[in-house]
C-alpha cells in the first residue's frame, strides 16, 4: 500500500511542523542581515545544514529500517547507542531545544506586549501546560500539528513576509556583509544552520514519521522508506522556500535598521515597521504557534524514545510529564543562558550525528560494517570535542582552552568549525581497510 497524495502531504506538513520552530524563524532573518549582498551564497550553506541534512537524517531512519535513533546507532555498538541516544534526545529535548522554544516565543513575541517582572514565569506556565496536555495523546499529533497549528503559523508568517518583500527598503546588492561573510559566506551560512538543531532533530523525528505512516496502513519496510523520503522532500522544499524569503527579508531590512543582536529583535523591528501595532500581535501569534507545535513534536519524540529505552518500565505519560516540567524549569533561566550553553553542545553533537547519517545512507558501499562505523566515529569525536571546548561560554581552564585552540588549529577547516571532516575521512579509510582485512581472513 502507498499513501495517497493527501496523506503524503499531511505527513509532510506534520514533519514540517515539528521541524519549523523558533530557531527556524530567527536564524535565517539574522543570517540575511549578516550576509548582505553575499546572502545568496550564505543561503546555500544554510539550506545544506538546515534542510538537506535534516531530511537525510529522517530518510536514514527509514532506509535502514530502524525503529528510531537507538536502533540506527546500534550499528556502532549497544553501549554507544544508549549513550548517544540519551545525549541527543536530552539536547533537542528538555535541556535546550524545548526550553528555547518557550523563551524565544516569549522574548520576541510576548515581552514587547507585556512588561511584567513575572511575565516569563506566567507565560511559560501556560505554554508548557498546553504543550504537555497535547503531548499526552501522541496519536493526535497529525491533527494538532498538521491540520490546526501549522496552517495558523503559515498564515500569520505569510502576512509578514509578503508585507516586507513587496515593500523592500533597499536592494540586497547595496548591503555590505559583516566581516565573517565577506569571504567564505557559504561556510558561514553552513555553520549558522547548526543553530536550528534540525540535523539532530531529524534523527529524533524519524521514529514519529515512520509511526504515522504505519498507522496510515503502509506496512512493508521498503514502502515506508520511500514514503518517508517523499514526505521529507516535500517538507524540505517548503522549509527551503521560507528560508529563502526570510533571508531576503533580513538582508533588505538593513535599509531600515542596524544589524540586530539576534533574529528575534530583527523580526520584531520588521513586523512593527510594516504592520504597525498589529505587527507585534501577528509576530506574537506566529512565534508562539511555531514554538508550540515544535515543542509538542519534541516532547512526543523524546517520551517515545525513553519509554522504549526503559523497556516500558517507565510509561510514555510519565516521561512526557517529566520532560515538560524540566523544560519549564530550565526555560525560566532565560534565553541568553540557554543559547550560550547550547552552542558548544551542538558543536559536540553535530559532527557525530552527521557522520552517523552519512554512514547509514552509504551503507551499501561498506555493508554497514561495524569497523567502518567505529573507526570513523572514533576519529570524529575528539575533533568535535575540540570545537566544544573552544565554544564554551566561560574560560573554566584558560590554559587548557589555549592548548585546545592550538591543537584545533592544525586541522583543516577548523576556523569554520569543520575541523572534524578530515578526521572523519581518515577514520573511514581505516575502517574500510579493517573490513577488507576481515574479509581476507
Amino acid at each position: 500500500m502507498k499513501l495517497t497524495y493527501q496523506q503524503r502531504l499531511l505527513v509532510a506538513m506534520t514533519l514540517f511542523g515539528m521541524f519549523f520552530g523558533a530557531g527556524n524563524l530567527i536564524f535565517p532573518v539574522h543570517l540575511g542581515q549578516l550576509a548582505g549582498r553575499n546572502a545568496w551564497l550564505a543561503m546555500i550553506g544554510f539550506i545544506i545544514t538546515a534542510v538537506t541534512i535534516p531530511v537525510l537524517a529522517v530518510a536514514a531512519i527509514g532506509f535502514t529500517h530502524s525503529d528510531g535513533l537507538q536502533k540506527l546507532a546500534d550499528k556502532v555498538g549497544k553501549k554507544y547507542s544508549l549513550f548517544f541516544t540519551c545525549l541527543l534526545y536530552l539536547t533537542i529535548g528538555p535541556l535546550f531545544a524545548i526550553p528555547r522554544c518557550a523563551t524565544v516565543s516569549f522574548t520576541t513575541g510576548i515581552a514587547p506586549l507585556w512588561d511584567h517582572p513575572y511575565a516569563l514565569l506566567i507565560f511559560s506556565s501556560i505554554f508548557f501546560l498546553l504543550a504537555g496536555v497535547l503531548s499526552l495523546k501522541p496519536g493526535k499529533i497529525t491533527l494538532y500539528i498538521g491540520r490546526i497549528i501549522n496552517p495558523l503559523f503559515l498564515v500569520f508568517y505569510a502576512v509578514l513576509l509578503i508585507s516586507a518583500l513587496m515593500n523592500p527598503s533597499t536592494s540586497i546588492s547595496s548591503v555590505s556583509p559583516e566581516p565573517s561573510y565577506v569571504n567564505g559566506s557559504l561556510f558561514s551560512g553552513l555553520v549558522e544552520g547548526y543553530g536550528t538543531m534540525d540535523a539532530i532533530a531529524g534523527l529524533a523525528f524519524g521514529i514519529v514519521v515512520v509511526d504515522v505512516i504505519r498507522k496510515m496502513g503502509v506496512e512493508k519496510k521498503e514502502d515506508i522508506a520511500k514514503e518517508v523520503l517523499s514526505s521529507g522532500v516535500i517538507a524540505g522544499a517548503l522549509m527551503a522556500l521560507i528560508y529563502m524569503f526570510s533571508i531576503i527579508m533580513g538582508a533588505q531590512s538593513r535599509g531600515l535598521f542596524e544589524l540586530s543582536e539576534n533574529g528575534g529583535i530583527a523580526l520584531a523591528q520588521i513586523s512593527s515597521h510594516y504592520l504597525g501595532k498589529a505587527g507585534t500581535l501577528i509576530l506574537a501569534v506566529t512565534i508562539t504557534s511555531a514554538c508550540l507545535k515544535t515543542t509538542i513534536g519534541l516532547i512526543t519524540s523524546c517520551s517515545d524514545t525513553f519509554e522504549v529505552m526503559s523497556h516500558g518500565r517507565i510509561p510514555y505519560r510519565t516521561w512526557a510529564i517529566g520532560f515538560t516540567i524540566v523544560s519549564f524549569l530550565i526555560a525560566n533561566f532565560g534565553l541568553s543562558a540557554i543559547i550560550s550553553w547550547s552552542i558548544p553542545v551542538l558543536m559536540l553533537i553535530y559532527p557525530p550525528a552527521i557522520t552517523l547519517v552519512t554512514l547509514a545512507l552509504s551503507g551499501k558501499m561498506h555493508g554497514h560494517d561495524i569497523h567502518v562505523y567505529r573507526w570513523t566515529l572514533a576519529f570524529v569525536w575528539p575533533a568535535a570535542f575540540l570545537d566544544f571546548w573552544k565554544a564554551l561560554p566561560y574560560d573554566l581552564l584558560p590554559s587548557l582552552k589555549e592548548m585546545v585552540t592550538s591543537i584545533s588549529g592544525v586541522l583543516p577547516f577548523s576556523d569554520i568549525s569543520l575541523g572534524w571532516l578530515l578526521p572523519a575521512l581518515v577514520g573511514m579509510c581505516i575502517g574500510m581497510l579493517m573490513k577488507r582485512r576481515k574479509c581476507v581472513k
